[in-house]
């Protein structure tokens, strides 16, 4: 009998393997001292053997193969063991972003349909007084009693003890999870993954930087600790709010770090942020990996610094549509700074094998069939697509929206492919590196040609008083006005913007994208997605600019 396809699959193997071996470590009880003690442990075993009986308390009631089920769980062994249990039934878990607008959440969870939801007691009263999830006829807490849900977690696990082995025959196209974008650029969409999906991911991770069994991680992005039992890795859980990274507390961090001897450490940007800050060293730590928006190029620099010399820090390219697209390891892409600080855009590297990218020209229109006459030349800007393994097929009724991202391509044996449209920017240059530009729906089109903000804003952010600057545009598209605004350093007197723009005026023309711009505006504090404290709410900031006085 073949192992079926399932993210979940290789986990029997690896509980009667190692046993004993800790799949992953939760923040618990605090010392004296207010660090986690890490005392919610999961051996491989009792991870294997909790699922199951946990997917078949779920079979129980209701929650089998194809069942849509939001779970809303924080960090902790209850939401791996309930994840892993749902993968194992065929169940289909709804995972939406808790950091997004209230207002959008609850049109996620009303487009998702889901047939139960699982949350913590909380989540179970905003279920009841904000009209969440009303679809679901399944409710599970993960409290101590049944207050406002069918069962308790701890009911649904006892009810199915002793069951044995619960992994569905799964097949490659089932349905495996919907994962909700994080809307950063507009209204959230759930991405379909099948279950082919997952375990390409976990193939192309792997062998994009060598992962092998029996390391420790700490990752800092819940979703992404999924991975690691199937990749032979134990989990530390670290002791933040994984929806606000850059308010985590470096001193949790290092302390977990050193006390179990982590040695690979995934984050965002603003969390890599946080520990470039705190600048202690990380001796033990020798893959750090860095993901969901563009990593600054002094924040690399310094992460090089506090890693030991053979460490590697990758920043991998890619969307929750489909993830790994391109990895760029810190090295090379500190080799890049003076590019992308003179207007080239942010090299994200060479494309992950067994993945196809390709530069399409420009359009905001749907491509529904491929034709190779959509390419563009090398070294032009155009919209950057991926087919691969793990590029999924559709949003979860989004129809508009997915004839929009993608585009069907015949294949010379009959069947065909899905070319993703990834909404960036960019071009490969002739080595074969993928440069990002920036976003499609963030281009400024000008009477001169279209300006991108990746290669506009690098070029200012050299400036040691700017914090951070965006590109915007005023009026209708083909005869835009760029604006520039800036944000300043905190400490920098708003009384010195007279000087600092003179000086950006000047910095602007030395660079052939950057010359025609010559409008300029001081913002207070943009207006920044807090997940990852570096994807700017330009859309807002445009508002912004066209609200003030008529001299822009």
């Amino acid at each position: 009998m073949s192992t079926p396809c399932n993210i979940a699959a290789s986990l029997p193997g690896l509980a009667a393997q190692f046993p004993d071996r800790v799949a992953m470590r939760c923040p618990g009880t605090r010392g004296p001292d207010g660090l986690a003690r890490f005392d919610l442990t999961l051996t491989y075993r009792e991870l294997d053997a909790r699922s199951d009986a946990i997917a078949a308390g779920l079979a129980r009631r209701g929650i089998v193969r194809g069942t849509r089920t939001v779970v809303m769980v924080r960090p902790s062994p209850e939401f791996f063991l309930l994840m892993f249990a749902l993968f194992k039934a065929g169940a289909v878990p709804v995972l939406v972003d808790p950091g997004i607008d209230r207002r959008a959440l609850r049109q996620c969870l009303d487009e998702a349909q889901p047939e139960a939801f699982i949350g913590i007691p909380l989540a179970q009263v905003a279920r009841v007084v904000l009209g969440w999830a009303r679809s679901a006829k399944v409710r599970i807490t993960t409290g101590r009693r049944a207050w406002l849900a069918d069962a308790t977690l701890a009911r649904v696990e006892a009810e199915g003890a002793g069951a044995g082995s619960q992994l569905a025959a799964t097949e490659p196209d089932d349905v495996a999870a919907i994962l909700f974008t994080s809307g950063s650029t507009g209204i959230p969409k759930g991405v379909v993954y099948r279950h082919r999906h997952f375990v390409a991911q976990i193939a192309m991770l792997r062998d994009a930087f060598g992962i092998r069994a029996g390391g420790v991680d700490l990752p800092t992005f819940p979703p992404f600790a999924l991975f690691d039992p199937a990749l032979g890795l134990t989990s530390i859980i670290p002791d933040m709010d994984p929806t606000k990274p850059a308010l985590a507390d470096p001193r949790k961090l290092h302390d977990a770090i050193a006390r179990f001897g982590v040695d690979q450490l995934f984050g965002s940007p603003a969390l890599m942020a946080v520990l470039a800050g705190h600048g202690a060293p990380l001796p033990t730590v020798k893959r750090v990996t860095s993901a969901g928006a563009p990593v600054p190029a002094d924040v690399v620099a310094r992460m090089r610094e506090l890693l030991p010399q053979d460490a590697q820090f990758w920043t991998p390219y890619g969307a929750t549509e489909c993830l790994p697209v391109a990895v760029i390891e810190g090295r090379e892409l500190q080799a890049t700074r003076a590019a992308t600080e003179t207007g080239a855009g942010t090299c994200v590297g060479r494309p992950v094998a067994p993945n196809e990218v390709r530069i399409i020209r420009i359009s905001d229109d749907a491509i529904a069939q491929w034709s190779d006459d959509l390419e563009v030349a090398a070294g032009v800007v155009g919209e950057i697509s991926v087919a691969g393994p793990s590029v999924t097929d559709q949003y979860f009724n989004r129809e508009a929206q997915t004839r929009l991202a993608k585009i069907r391509e015949p294949l010379a044996d009959g069947g065909e492919r899905v070319v993703h449209r990834m909404g960036d920017v960019g071009y490969l240059d002739a080595q074969g590196q993928l440069w990002f530009c920036g976003r499609k729906s963030h281009r400024v089109e000008t009477a001169q040609g279209p300006l991108y903000t990746e290669q506009v804003e690098p070029v200012f952010n050299t400036h040691h008083e700017a914090r951070r600057t965006a590109l915007v545009g005023l009026g209708m598209e083909g005869s835009q006005r760029p604006v520039l605004c800036v944000e300043l350093q905190p400490g920098v007197d708003a009384g010195q913007w007279p000087r600092i723009e003179r000086e950006l005026r000047a910095l602007g023309q030395t660079q052939r994208h950057t010359a025609g711009i010559d409008q300029f505006a001081l913002h207070p504090r943009f207006p920044v997605d807090i997940r990852h404290n570096a994807k700017i709410g330009r859309e807002k900031l445009a508002a912004w600019v066209a609200a003030r006085p008529t001299s822009y």
